[in-house]
């Protein structure tokens, strides 16, 4: 008896260690994996998920090896990684903060597991919850964030590090590199253009990306070439269809053109070769373009659309809400010239998409919702604007590919993000519909692997709760 007891002892010694490596969180089964590099779909595969990574992808036979806490089928779904919104923001000052972060279940419910934060005024609440979101504490996207942005003197935007000479752009990056930010963001309302260039160079020099608004001083591909990492907002490429794009930005920084005149130039006399010539320039340099259509084409068409009965808006609390109202009365004094230009001109910026794509320019998906933003919703936002970029001349594999693919190799993240593959993060979307075929099946959800953890559509659901 004892000679038993002693190998069942040995036996459990030896095996022990082989049963516990089996043992996994969360087992997908029948799954129909789409990759989003080449759009081949794999079917009945079985995904091995523990700790919030993908511990393996493999045959349904192999699958049987492991023992999990949780086995989910996808029979007749497909599965493809979380969404990436790569522009949003959370602002509206301090007393919008639980609003802000409120917001965090509506891109969970939305299948978006990263965000690109874009800058606002309330960074110090921002970094928080980026951290208690990589430690587990907090439900919500994976935050890449700015921090503040630099700007010039007087800007008319809060929270901005506000610089105007070299040394003060340098003490700015510091007190960046302090909050340990992911990239650095700059915009052009009176930063001075030498200055502008300055910060991408000492931005660069640090090894930030940096993303950012384009002076009407400047070209396409002057901008290009000084190292800027992504163009923020479609309209400005305009511009790069002017034949004499250079002798009109320099007539805007001698004072004889002002910016809206050049603008309207753009507009008007937009030549499609010069544009392409233009884009490869982005492309060689691997400078990235972040339409934003969804926040242009509601802006654009706030005369034509009563946004006040949409669905979404009540889940948008009061004082977000309230922020709405300056880009609304804005529009609402334009003159009916001014709307008809208004209307062109995302039409015609979002006729580029194409012609970006064909040049190699690396496209980014993302939406500018949030604070003032009127009407682009934190989480649908991002599932019109792909639907806005197929309406626009993408494939539905082309839009998939600006959120999941460039999105994770724009933050240099591609290695752990961008398929559902062994190694990768375990944020994964399953939809009940095929969205290389229809792009709106991107919300037809059945559920949502966050961080590891499986939430079924019921619950995405209960995470949009009424204001």
């Amino acid at each position: 008896m004892k000679k038993y007891f002693v190998l069942s002892i040995l036996f459990l010694l030896l095996y022990a260690p082989v049963f516990s490596q089996n043992k996994v969180d969360l087992i997908i089964t029948n799954a129909n994996i789409i990759d989003i590099h080449s759009g081949i779909i794999t079917n009945n595969k079985a995904i091995i998920v523990n700790n919030g990574d993908i511990i393996n992808v493999c045959s349904a036979t192999e699958g049987k090896k492991y023992i999990a806490n949780q086995t989910i089928s996808a029979k007749g779904k497909f599965v493809m990684p979380a969404l990436w919104d790569m522009h949003v923001h959370f602002g509206g000052g301090d007393s919008l903060i639980q609003e802000n972060k409120d917001l965090m279940n509506l891109y969970i419910a939305n299948g978006i597991m990263a965000v690109r934060d874009a800058a606002a005024d309330i960074s110090p609440s921002v970094l928080e919850w980026r951290q208690a979101v990589n430690e587990g504490k907090l439900l919500g996207p994976t935050i890449f964030t700015s921090g503040p942005k630099l700007e010039g003197y007087k800007s008319i935007w809060q929270g901005d590090i506000e610089v105007g000479t070299i040394e003060e752009v340098n003490k700015a990056l510091d007190s960046l590199d302090k909050l340990k930010v992911d990239f650095v963001k700059i915009t052009d309302n009176t930063i001075k253009p030498e200055i502008y260039l300055g910060s991408i160079k000492e931005a660069r020099k640090r090894g930030y990306k940096t993303s950012a608004h384009i002076p009407s001083v400047f070209t396409i591909e002057q901008i290009s070439e000084a190292g800027l990492s992504s163009i923020e907002h479609i309209s400005y490429l305009l511009r790069a269809g002017l034949k004499n794009q250079k002798e009109l930005t320099e007539q805007v920084a001698n004072g004889s053109l002002s910016a809206r005149e050049l603008s309207l130039k753009a507009l008007n006399e937009f030549d499609e070769a010069t544009a392409e010539a233009a884009f490869k320039v982005l492309a060689k340099n691997k400078t990235a373009v972040t339409p934003t259509l969804s926040i242009s084409y509601a802006t654009a068409f706030l005369d034509v659309n009563d946004h006040q009965k949409d669905t979404f808006l009540k889940y948008i609390g009061p004082g977000l809400r309230k922020t709405y109202d300056w880009r609304v009365q804005r529009a609402a004094k334009d003159s009916k010239e001014a709307i008809e230009i208004r209307h062109r001109t995302i039409e015609k910026a979002a006729s580029l998409l194409p012609l970006l794509q064909r040049s190699g320019v690396k496209i980014l998906a993302g939406t500018d919702a949030g604070y003032l933003n009127s009407f682009d919703y934190p989480g649908l936002g991002l599932h019109q604007e792909l639907e806005l970029m197929v309406k626009n001349g993408l494939t539905p594999l082309q839009a998939l590919q600006a959120s999941i693919i460039n999105g994770p190799e724009f933050l240099n993240k591609s290695a752990i993000y961008g398929s559902v593959t062994k190694g990768k993060k375990a944020d994964i979307l399953i939809l009940n519909e095929n969205p290389l075929l229809n792009i709106s099946a991107t919300q037809n959800i059945s559920g949502l692997v966050a961080h590891g953890k499986y939430l079924d559509s019921q619950y995405l659901k209960s995470l949009l709760v009424e204001k």
